[in-house]
């Protein structure tokens, strides 16, 4: 019977809490990598909680190693590992899936969804299942939605109009549509890894960034900014996936077993997210970070310099999936 070792490093250095899960010779291992810290993340915390489910539940059969904070391998690198079997399960923010498909991009529209639950409604939807399967003519099966929460934007300056921003470069992901928005507010978009974000905060690399609460506070962000504006732009959606192939060498019965664990473990920390984030803001707070609140005129005038963006992706996206995007604020 296998035994889970949990391992301890040095304060700011994050570990793989699952990657000594001590797998049997005759189980089938999955490799999930991640980017973000085991605990305090609604990512990091499932995942953790699927392995050690998945490894009491199913052992024998299935064992899963858990290797978050890019200690494996980046999100821009993760994909390639998946498809070449590297690694079995990855979860990166769906706007790192523009090589194989544009329909996840609807999730980093500024200004769309109003909160976790309309999000929720819209995954559920059709139009949200169908994109479960947008990948699987590249060998991609997805498997989850994982929700993170609301984005704020933070820079080495007050951000209380989007005015503000202007000139000021901010790291993104390869969000096309994040990108098209930075340049909406005439500031620069650059391209960073999420691990190397704290360090180009700090010398100065980029002027700023944008973010959930739980990753501003998990990689410290806040230490090295202004102050946090809550602008509630984008709502950070992770997508998790495996390969066709890993999905196909499952028999049946555990095929079927693996996915109910996987549907109740992601349904489970969704429902915490909000939770979680709210935690992490008070922290932010509590360790003398700035947070600053927009009054609905302020607001308004974010949503307004961004929203343009819309029109530039309908297409790509499909304009039935934004139209059931828009439709999902209405049924919560």
């Amino acid at each position: 019977m296998k035994k889970i070792i949990a391992t301890t490093l040095a304060a700011a250095t994050f570990l793989p809490v699952y990657a000594h899960a001590n797998c049997d010779e005759n189980e089938t291992v999955a490799k999930f990598s991640h980017v973000t810290a085991s605990s305090g993340h609604p990512k990091g915390e499932m995942a953790a909680a699927l392995a050690e489910r998945v490894n009491k539940e199913m052992d024998g059969q299935l064992c899963i190693e858990v290797y978050p904070n890019s200690t494996l391998y980046d999100d821009d690198k993760v994909m390639e590992a998946l498809i070449l079997g590297d690694v079995q399960l990855a979860a990166p923010d769906a706007g790192k899936f523009g090589a194989y498909t544009q329909e996840l991009e609807v999730f980093n529209l500024p200004f769309l969804f109003e909160g976790t639950e309309a999000v929720d409604v819209f995954t559920k939807s059709e139009e949200g299942q169908e994109i479960l399967n947008s990948m699987q003519g590249n060998g991609i099966s997805g498997l989850a939605y994982v929700y993170n929460g609301m984005r704020g934007f933070s820079a080495n300056k007050p951000l209380i109009h989007p005015s503000d921003a202007e000139g000021l470069k901010f790291r993104v992901t390869t969000s096309d549509v994040t990108k098209s928005m930075i340049e909406e507010l005439e500031a620069t978009p650059q391209t960073l890894a999420f691990k190397e974000v704290y360090g180009a905060l700090q010398t100065g690399v980029v002027d700023g960034q944008e973010n959930t609460w739980s990753n501003i506070y998990s990689q410290k962000f806040f230490e090295v900014q202004d102050g946090i504006t809550e602008t509630n732009h984008q709502f950070l959606t992770y997508f998790m996936v495996t390969s066709n192939q890993f999905l196909e060498s499952l028999d049946d019965e555990t095929r079927e077993e693996f996915l109910a664990i996987v549907d109740e473990v992601s349904t489970e920390y969704n429902n915490r997210s909000n939770a979680i984030n709210e935690e992490a803001k008070q922290k932010i707070i509590e360790a003398g970070g700035t947070v600053r609140e927009l009054t609905s005129e302020q607001r308004q005038e974010w949503v307004d310099a961004m929203k343009p963006v819309w029109n530039q992706f309908e297409d790509t996206i499909g304009a039935n999936i934004i139209e059931a995007a828009v439709e999902s604020n209405k049924n919560i």
